[in-house]
């Protein structure tokens, strides 16, 4: 008996229609999700491929604690060629719901999509029983509606995952959404609708072996009642509370006296003062509708959701009457930017609809309706802004014929009405124009529309590199370590190790004594804003991030709670475990494993990712052609200088040599940033390093 893993990959090729099985043993080193894909795509998916080819391939994988019970244990990992940034090098796409669990139920490890079909088609995962389904019924339609006709057509318990039109019309910033509302990025919509593959159905009925339940259930308790915080695992109360020492305005853990589910079934709910310890409130801390979107949300607050297995619940479910003038569902959900992006790109702010104050509620229900309806994807937010750079530019006006631009209703942009964004997202999705090619992304409109220096170095823009991606907990999250993580992927990193932590509410000084046990040295922690240079303990802190990161991906666990570094107890003088993953891991695939253990899968895992960069590229220069970095983020704050109190931009020299230690720390060449053949084969990889080496691509 396995146990963790089903010891399980399917295998379906869209071209010939074949359905093979095969084991998942022999890429148990890189642990699953994150690492299987890499892996996978390493092997099978050469340079030159690109994402709409045959050859590409799409990769759903999970770990060994998916859908074990282990809290916040549902997601799947998604790996794939970019489709909207320099290079379509590799990226991840990271999809919670209800997916994962259900394809670990149905016995699969992972799941690799492979060719095209000549038509739309649908796959049904019943277990055992798995077909390929003509889906030309489908192709057209929304997903909401996408989801409905094939849970009524297979059971209303099967977990569908569907691209939208986006997705079928190839653009670029689109995604695959499950369970209605909950998505995977980073253009794999538009990989599957190149493929004709409209939706993915799973219905499982088998279990997880886990090898020791008792400590399982045991390692829960403990979780819930000593170490879990709120969302992104803030561990103070956001007011000052009678149970609290400690809070902080920026916290996530908003319950408190006063602050309802407004549009609770049956009545409001008052969240109340939720002090930790008791496992049957922990859903109560976080209320997404009024951190995301403000107080006005409160009344109009059903409950929070969330995926499989997670007990933090930060997927807001809000029901709003007047989304229905609109002609969308007065209900929905979804949790941060997606939230309250979408009114965002009004100049003038939203326009109230029926009462003061509601049209930040209605305008984003009804972008966030439409929007995954239509399978797109905001890239961060950096759709948004691409918007208002060229709204605000006059590159919409240069670029787009008269025609079109009189065709688009701009005075309904100006008054802040919702209707401009259904117009907005329905030329998005539909390539209705010119004006659609803005979801191409950042790097493919600047060189379509030709905007030059300036767009990459305005710092409202936010686009970090320029490779075409934007910020994500990068500089102004401790400095170097945001600034070294956001340069390490293909995409925004989807990292949350250290922003986490900085923003789990604690004083300053005791972050920095627990920054001290941790890496070294309190100076690895800095005062947000106020950053002095780079140091020993702040590589320390930065390589404990990432490698924290890839093993979320891997095992899969939530990277937006994970891991525990924190508690909320003053009993524990607010230290956490960052043993949990080592003990979930050890009682549930009965291989007894320690952190050490698993940092070294991590290790290998991102050391894999960065020599498939390398291969992808055919260069070994990671520091001049990948680790690049938009000027705004040295230029920003002119008037101040660098390591002084109030700016987080960045010092040129200094960026360099906290690059140069970082790759020092990986084993990688000091100058070029690539893995050496040394660190290849002290990791298992061998067979990467011989590859790389036919081709010229390490150092010698």
């Amino acid at each position: 008996m396995i146990n963790g893993w089903t010891g399980n990959i399917l295998r379906i090729n869209l071209t010939t229609g074949a359905i093979t099985r095969e084991s998942s043993s022999k890429y148990k080193s890189l642990i699953g999700g994150m690492g299987f894909g890499y892996k996978i795509m390493y092997e099978e998916v050469a340079p030159g491929v690109k994402p709409f080819d045959e050859e590409n391939k799409v990769v759903f994988a999970v770990g060994p604690l998916t859908g074990s019970g282990a809290p916040c244990s549902s997601r799947v990992n998604i790996t794939s060629l970019s489709t909207f940034t320099r290079g379509n090098l590799v990226v991840d796409a990271h999809m919670g719901g209800f997916f994962a669990a259900w394809m670990k139920f149905a016995g699969y490890d992972s799941l690799i999509i492979e060719g095209k079909s000549d038509k739309p088609v649908w796959i049904h995962i019943d277990d055992d029983q798995v077909s390929i389904e003509d889906a030309s019924f489908l192709w057209g339609k929304g997903v909401r509606q996408t989801t409905e006709e094939l849970c009524a057509q297979t059971s209303p318990e099967a977990c569908v995952a569907t691209i939208g039109p986006a997705g079928e019309n190839l653009v670029p910033l689109s995604g695959i959404i499950n369970s209605r509302n909950h998505s995977g990025g980073a253009g794999v919509g538009a990989v599957l609708g190149s493929k004709k593959l409209k939706a993915i159905v799973v219905e499982g009925s088998r279990g997880v072996n886990v090898a020791d339940r008792k400590a399982l259930k045991e390692l829960n308790d403990y979780m819930m009642t000593q170490l879990i915080g709120s969302n992104n695992n803030h561990v103070v109360p956001s007011t000052p509370q009678s149970w609290a020492e400690y809070s902080h305005p920026g916290s996530r853990w908003t319950a408190r006296k006063g602050l309802y589910w407004g549009a609770a079934e049956g009545g409001p709910i008052e969240t109340g003062e939720i002090p930790p310890g008791d496992i049957n409130t922990v859903g109560f801390r976080t209320m997404k509708s009024t951190f995301d979107l403000g107080p006005e949300a409160e009344e109009y607050t059903v409950k929070m959701g969330g995926c499989h297995s997670c007990p933090i619940r930060c997927m807001a479910q809000l029901n709003v009457p007047q989304a229905k003038k609109f002609g969308v569902p007065q209900t929905g959900g979804n949790t941060c930017v997606a939230n309250f992006v979408h009114t965002t790109i009004f100049p003038n702010g939203p326009k109230d609809v029926e009462k003061k104050g509601d049209g930040n509620v209605v305008g984003n229900l009804v972008g966030l309706n439409i929007f995954d309806d239509m399978g797109l994807w905001c890239n961060y937010g950096q759709l948004h802004r691409d918007f208002t750079y060229c709204y605000t530019h006059g590159v919409f006006k240069r670029v787009l014929s008269e025609e079109e631009y009189n065709d688009i209703p701009w005075d309904k942009l100006e008054e802040g009405n919702p209707e401009f964004i259904k117009d907005f997202y329905y030329r998005l999705a539909h390539r209705k124009g010119e004006f659609s090619h803005l979801a191409d992304g950042s790097y493919l409109i600047a060189q379509r529309w030709n905007l030059g220096e300036e767009y990459w170095a305005d710092k409202k823009n936010k686009l970090w590199s320029p490779m075409g991606f934007p910020i994500h907990h990068a500089n102004e999250a401790s400095a170097q370590v945001g600034s070294i993580v956001n340069c390490m992927f293909n995409r925004d990193a989807m990292t949350h190790t250290h922003i986490n932590y900085i923003g789990s509410g604690l004083p300053l000084k005791l972050q920095k004594e627990i920054a001290g046990e941790l890496f070294g040295s309190g100076d690895a922690f800095d005062e947000t804003k106020n950053y002095t240079p780079i140091n020993k303990a702040k590589i320390a802190y930065t390589k404990w991030t990432i490698l924290r990161s890839c093993l979320h991906d891997a095992v899969t666990l939530c990277n937006w709670v994970w891991p525990m570094t924190v508690s909320p107890h003053k009993s524990r003088n607010y230290r956490g475990d960052l043993e949990m993953e080592a003990k979930f891991f050890t009682a549930i695939t009965g291989e007894p494993t320690t952190s050490k253990d698993l940092d070294l899968a991590s290790e290998r895992i991102f050391t894999l990712h960065r020599a498939y960069t390398v291969k992808l590229m055919n260069t070994m220069d990671m520091r001049n052609e990948h680790d690049q970095i938009c000027s705004w983020v040295f230029d920003k704050d002119p008037d101040i200088p660098v390591f002084t109190e109030g700016t987080d931009k960045m010092d040129r020299v200094d960026m360099q040599l906290s690059l140069t230690m970082f790759y020092q720390e990986m084993g990688w060449d000091p100058q070029l940033g690539c893995p050496t053949k040394e660190t290849l084969v002290r990791l298992g990889l061998q067979d990467v390093a011989d590859d790389l080496a036919s081709r010229g691509l390490l150092p010698s």
